[in-house]
């Protein structure tokens, strides 16, 4: 079974373009899988870069923690290590303050698209209807910097039935997209960052995947993003309330606040996007190992959705609380 999805992953840039390409040729409408938005209007990218300071960045506290550094899986060989690095500017953290005015971040990364304007991130991150106030991208954050600036978000695309069936039930399609607006001086982001490529139906083993994250806990958030290189795996659920099959990775030291990063690997033009952190668990219960939901035709659409400029839909008001 891995074979032939690791062969349709070897052409799904191929199949990408040719889809994207026909998406640009047909009018736009309301589609069928995007659900969510910043909540009101977004901040102009002056405003958004006046108040992100640096030392409200320092400040902000992940978007979901459900890893500590205390808790570890018994396993019968050490993971990989992680290490501390400056990072890469097509990877960096979603700021914004939440209904009680805290300052949370989440993961993402820059990806190619016509207009030079996406970012895939972790839907669990942005899935919350609370008002999202500030919500911004840094590109390669670190130490309380904005070494390329900051882009206001326009839009939110999520799965609808990652609304509909919660973080539990819906773990398979926990990958958000996200339209950026442009930086002060109008520049778009994947102008200045460069971007990788989004890779659908990539396959579940490969041996040099490369993890990017940004660990912190409700006591402490570190200024550099963590790398790690291992392998992957599939990993199916057995958790009913969690079903589905994810990619797998060992690399220690992921604790909460890693949602969102990215799982990186090599192709033709430098590095492919494979997963982010999430899906299972929203991201796994033990910061040795980390999870990621598996691109399909599902994280295609959400792609040209986005790319299309389709309004996105509303979380329906049932499952607002799940």
């Amino acid at each position: 079974m891995s074979r032939p999805l690791a062969l349709r992953g070897r052409f799904a840039p191929l199949l990408t373009t040719l889809l994207l390409g026909l998406s640009l040729a047909l009018p736009p409408g309301t589609p069928a899988h995007a659900a969510g938005t910043a909540s009101g209007p977004g901040p102009t990218a002056a405003a958004a870069d006046s108040y992100w300071t640096a030392q409200r960045m320092r400040a902000a506290q992940p978007a979901v923690v459900t890893r500590t550094s205390g808790a570890a899986r018994p396993a019968a060989d050490p993971p990989p290590p992680s290490h501390p690095f400056d990072g890469l500017p097509q990877v960096g953290t979603f700021f914004w303050t939440d209904a009680s005015n805290t300052g949370r971040f989440c993961g993402g990364t820059v990806v190619r698209s016509p207009h030079h304007d996406l970012v895939v991130s972790a839907a669990h991150c942005l899935r919350s209807p609370d008002p999202k106030r500030h919500l911004s991208f840094v590109p390669q954050y670190h130490d309380g910097l904005k070494p390329h600036g900051i882009y206001p978000v326009d839009r939110i695309y999520l799965d609808q039935r990652y609304y509909d069936l919660g973080t539990g039930g819906g773990a398979r399609w926990d990958y958000a997209v996200v339209r950026l607006a442009a930086r002060e001086d109008g520049a778009e982001v994947e102008e200045v960052t460069g971007g990788f490529d989004l890779l659908p139906y990539p396959g579940y083993d490969h041996r040099n995947v490369r993890l990017i994250g940004y660990p912190g806990n409700s006591d402490t958030t570190h200024p550099k993003p963590l790398d790690c290189n291992s392998s992957t795996h599939r990993y199916t659920s057995t958790d009913p309330a969690a079903p589905g099959d994810f990619l797998e990775i060992a690399c220690a030291g992921y604790i909460g606040g890693t949602s969102g990063g990215p799982f990186l690997v090599r192709d033709f033009s430098g590095y492919a996007l494979i997963g982010v952190i999430g899906g299972y668990h929203t991201g796994g219960d033990f910061p040795d190992v980390s999870y990621s939901s598996y691109f399909t035709v599902d994280a295609l659409a959400l792609y040209i959705h986005a790319v299309r400029g389709d309004p996105p839909a509303t979380p329906r008001q049932s499952h607002e609380t799940k």
